[in-house]
């Protein structure tokens, strides 16, 4: 083969290696559209939310949504509307530790939002607490002047970052292996309560959990998988192992957080953002979950 020929045939050669890395780097970097029976609608970043944490479907507001960034952050909510577009952002007047979830339910005043300061990496906590406020509007400046919870595990301190209220109980999903769960019921007007454990989920580490505003279904997540619970499984306790598991990994998130499920099938998910780019992460897809 000639010296021209030759340098041709590398030439060739090298598209071809490069189209190859090219389709491959795709494949490992491009993230998936659908995940398990859900299909992705919007995929957005929030630049707001650096450290988006807690996710939670307003009970007051059609089409709206809370969250908030994790701990060493401005305690504020913010409203993002369906698409992930910013709505508003109301301001909580707490001091929280480690504010790690929020969570929607009805409440004595009707509609309220349930702060979780629960989070403690140390173990050295001997409380944590739980904040209740009248859900705000998005347009509001500041809430109400929160009820003040202070709940304590009946077996010594746990790490958590998953918080959701069914009635008048609320639920605990501690960040350890097997995800165990614990229950307590809240004082009709601030108080103490007492969180017992009453069984495990069998997922770790747990970030967030939710029930549906219908409070028919919990969803729960890890950074892998998210899993629908009927409520009456997850609420009687001990080994819960019943349930819808959707794959999403593939999905690419940064660093999985929050999730909540509203009363159409549509599964929404928060990440907090890459470190070249701090803004948050937020996907809504739409499931068939029956």
């Amino acid at each position: 083969m000639k010296l021209a020929e030759t340098f041709r045939f590398i030439g060739k050669l090298l598209v071809i290696a490069g189209v190859v890395v090219a389709i491959a780097a795709a494949v490992v970097l491009w993230p998936a559209n659908t995940a398990g029976p859900c299909v992705v609608e919007h995929r957005t970043t929030i630049a707001g939310l650096p450290e988006a944490s807690g996710l939670a479907v307003s009970r007051r507001t059609p089409d709206i949504l809370w969250s908030h960034n994790d701990s060493g952050n401005e305690t504020i909510l913010f409203a993002l509307d369906t698409g992930g577009a910013l709505r508003g952002r109301v301001r909580v007047p707490v001091r929280t530790r480690d504010w790690e979830d929020v969570s929607a339910a009805r409440c004595p005043a009707g509609d309220c939002l349930y702060i979780a300061d629960i989070g403690d990496n140390r173990l050295t906590r001997t409380q944590i607490t739980i904040y209740r406020v009248p859900e705000p509007a998005p347009g509001d400046a500041e809430t109400a002047k929160p009820e003040v919870f202070t709940a304590r595990y009946a077996d010594g301190p746990h790490n958590a970052e998953a918080l959701f209220v069914v009635g008048e109980d609320v639920f605990v999903v501690a960040r350890e292996r097997l995800g165990p769960l614990y229950r307590g019921t809240l004082p009709r007007s601030g108080g103490d309560l007492t969180l017992e454990r009453i069984g495990e989920l069998g997922l770790a580490p747990v970030t967030d959990a939710e029930a549906s505003p219908d409070e028919a279904s919990i969803v729960v997540r890890t950074s892998k998988v998210v899993v629908v619970y009927r409520t009456v499984d997850v609420v009687r306790g001990g080994a819960v192992q019943t349930g819808l598991s959707i794959p999403i990994e593939d999905l690419r998130e940064p660093q999985g957080e929050g999730v909540t499920l509203d009363s159409r099938g549509m599964l929404f998910l928060a990440s907090e953002g890459r470190p070249w780019n701090r803004a948050g992460r937020f996907i809504g897809l739409r499931c068939t979950l029956r």
